[in-house]
């Protein structure tokens, strides 16, 4: 992954999400409106966030609901509560490559059971991440075209909102995609936008960078030829740190060139803005020092800002870098690290 565009999650983030779309799929797992959802393991009670301010669903079983049980369990009070700062918070679901209808039914059947909308990112391009931590996809056109048309097949009528393939137009413009992609690239997204908004209650935000992405003129025509007149918006800082404000700044800039399109922050790690030592080809990838950032809110400083949303879940490593564990899993000892720093 380069330091430009952000970290990414890998097969195991996703493999994790198909075993918890089955399970929520056989229990029934909810949180009904406004009441608390229980995990499995020590009790722990995780309860959805007021949806006049956040619609958005907060899954109770996820690797932080899972690990304040088990700080509770064996005492460790304190370190529960600062976990709990991420498990109380609605995250996106990273659907998997293997049993997408099935993810999407269960993730979406359970938000809409809390009278809530579900939270999903589609990260399945073929080619993706170029070699990098997160790398893998689809095989083919072929093969991502169904599985988006699963993806759609399980949301159905449910409310959804997606944040479509982290870098995929990105990695279009930065040469990191060879050339020869580049036409099928584009086809494929601009399907899958379509495929999507087909739904009732889908709202598709294209990934479209961050604020240290570079000239923002650059990703205009691509973000044209990927579909995003007929998308929702654009999707901005997804799984990186730049702060807030640089973020509205970006996200603005670029709304003023593809018709004034609203935007949604990944806010969940940009508590402390970007790191800037180390090297610089990896600032992205698990940086020290880092913190939450604001919560999750259909509430925002700006009325271009449609949301902000943690996209990328806290706590789960962006790559085997700075003594981290593969990209997308759980990393108790980090998650620690950004709620503490967090205000």
């Amino acid at each position: 992954m380069y330091d430009s565009w952000g970290a990414l999650l890998s097969a195991r983030t996703r493999a994790s999400a198909a075993v918890l779309g089955a399970a929520l799929l056989v229990a029934g797992c909810s949180s009904g409106g406004g009441g608390g959802g229980k995990t499995d393991d020590a009790g722990a009670r995780i309860a959805q966030q007021p949806k006049a301010a956040d619609p958005f669903w907060v899954n109770p079983d996820g690797n932080a609901a899972r690990q304040v049980a088990a700080f509770e369990k064996d005492g460790r009070k304190s370190d529960a509560d600062q976990i709990r700062k991420i498990a109380e918070q609605p995250t996106g679901e990273w659907i998997g490559p293997e049993n997408p209808e099935q993810e999407a039914r269960g993730y979406t059947e359970a938000a809409q059971r809390s009278d809530r909308t579900a939270l999903l990112v589609l990260y399945d391009i073929p080619h993706r991440d170029c070699g990098q931590y997160s790398r893998g996809g689809a095989a083919d056109g072929d093969a991502y075209r169904a599985w988006i048309d699963g993806v759609a097949q399980g949301i159905g009528d449910r409310p959804a909102t997606v944040i479509l393939e982290p870098d995929a137009v990105l990695h279009l413009v930065n040469g990191c995609t060879p050339a020869e992609f580049h036409e099928e690239r584009y086809d494929l997204l601009k399907g899958a936008v379509a495929r999507l908004k087909s739904l009732k209650n889908t709202k598709v935000y294209l990934d479209a960078g961050n604020a240290g992405g570079g000239n923002p003129d650059q990703i205009v025509e691509p973000l044209r030829r990927a579909g995003v007149d007929q998308a929702d918006g654009l999707a901005v800082n997804v799984s990186n740190f730049y702060s807030t404000k640089d973020s509205i700044g970006y996200g603005r800039q670029l709304a003023a060139k593809v018709g004034g399109k609203h935007f949604v922050i990944d806010t969940s790690r940009n508590g402390n803005g970007p790191y800037t030592g180390g090297s610089p080809d990896e600032r992205w990838c698990n940086p020290p020092g880092r913190a939450l950032g604001e919560a999750p809110t259909a509430r925002t400083a700006d009325p271009l800002v449609d949301a902000y949303l943690w996209a990328k879940r806290p706590g789960e490593s962006d790559g085997t870098c700075k003594g981290g564990p593969k990209a997308g899993a759980w990393w108790p000892s980090y998650a620690l690290k950004l709620a503490k720093a967090s205000k």
